[in-house]
């Protein structure tokens, strides 16, 4: 009798390794296979971007379970591609997203998070031809993209400053080298100061600065947010959740580290200046959440401020409602 029942407790042994054995030899699950997302960036890589490439260097991203593929954007732009389905995520900007949604043929289009706290863009200048302020602008010959809201941002802060918008000799002008156009026939350019800004200082040139933000709080919008769709955000909500955690780490780990940050920013793109990179990124770690307590928050008055203005400007056809086109629900806590 005993040796029976040892008999059938080593075959049931035996049974139980055999199952264990079997469990981890099945094909892992649709849960455990990572999450394939595509980001689209708004430009070359550089450091407003510094956050992903981390994330994605550091396994974060891989922890999350997501595959994430960041990739350069077409000439339209991230937003066309996230509206249809065709990328999840990628960089746009406050007015960008207003003129998607107020079109005669809306793109469904959301902010799901803001790259950095404040608007650092403005206009820099060689010292020589002392444009100190907004109103120095009158008679010198300013570089324009030629939109509208730039236009209505420059007029904005030159009427604000008692100057003569009237008065500044604009020349349309994509400029792709910020030194070269500064030493070339053009006195004033539209830059954003973490990476053209700082690469002037880098390069050695003696420039004035000034911040739209400084001049008129309406212009302290958000530049640049990342986006995803409405579609997107509905259908994947916990995917939604994880891809921006493991982003917001990716972000404080370059505001903690900015010069290992840079390094891993090099490092997936080579072709990068490494001295402009670390200067950006010093520049910029005090500028992902600034005052704020939560990278990627966004301020519902300043975020429905510009929008007002923006209609207020006839920049966009209709007035969009409180809290359009963005939202705070799917950032860590």
């Amino acid at each position: 009798m005993k040796k029976k029942l040892m008999a059938m407790i080593m075959v049931l042994f035996m049974v139980i390794g055999l199952a264990g054995c079997g469990q981890s030899n099945t094909p892992k699950s649709a849960e455990q296979t990572p999450k394939k997302i595509t980001f689209v960036l708004d430009w070359t890589p550089n450091t407003n971007h510094t956050g992903l490439y981390v994330a994605q260097e550091l396994g974060y991203f891989k922890d999350a379970g997501l595959d994430v593929d960041i990739i350069q954007p077409p000439e339209g732009g991230a937003l066309p591609l996230i509206a249809s389905g065709k990328a999840d995520f990628g960089v746009s900007f406050q007015e960008e997203i207003a003129s998607a949604l107020t079109s005669d043929s809306p793109l469904d289009v959301v902010a799901v998070g803001t790259i950095l706290q404040h608007n650092t863009s403005g206009i820099i200048s060689l010292k020589k031809d002392n444009i100190q302020r907004p109103k120095d602008m009158e008679n010198k010959v300013y570089a324009t993209w030629d939109t509208p809201v730039e236009k209505a941002i420059l007029k904005q802060v030159i009427t604000k400053d008692g100057g003569n918008y009237d008065k500044v000799k604009m020349i349309p002008n994509t400029v792709t080298d910020i030194m070269s156009a500064l030493q070339s026939n053009v006195d004033a350019v539209w830059v954003y100061y973490g990476w053209e800004g700082v690469a002037t200082q880098v390069k050695g040139l003696d420039t004035h600065f000034f911040a739209f933000k400084d001049i008129d709080p309406v212009l302290d919008y958000y530049t640049p947010v990342i986006a995803t769709s409405q579609t997107y955000l509905k259908e994947n909500p916990e995917t939604a959740k994880k891809f921006l955690a493991a982003v917001a780490k990716g972000y404080e780990y370059a505001i903690d580290n900015p010069d290992e940050a840079a390094n891993i920013l090099v490092k997936n793109v080579p072709e990068i200046d490494p001295e402009i990179a670390k200067a950006g990124q010093k520049y910029l770690a005090d500028q992902y959440k600034a005052e704020v307590k939560q990278w990627g928050y966004i301020d519902p008055d300043r975020w429905n401020n510009f929008y007002a203005w923006m209609y207020d400007q006839k920049l966009i056809p209709k007035k969009l409602e409180a809290g359009a086109g963005f939202t705070n629900a799917y950032l860590p806590q």
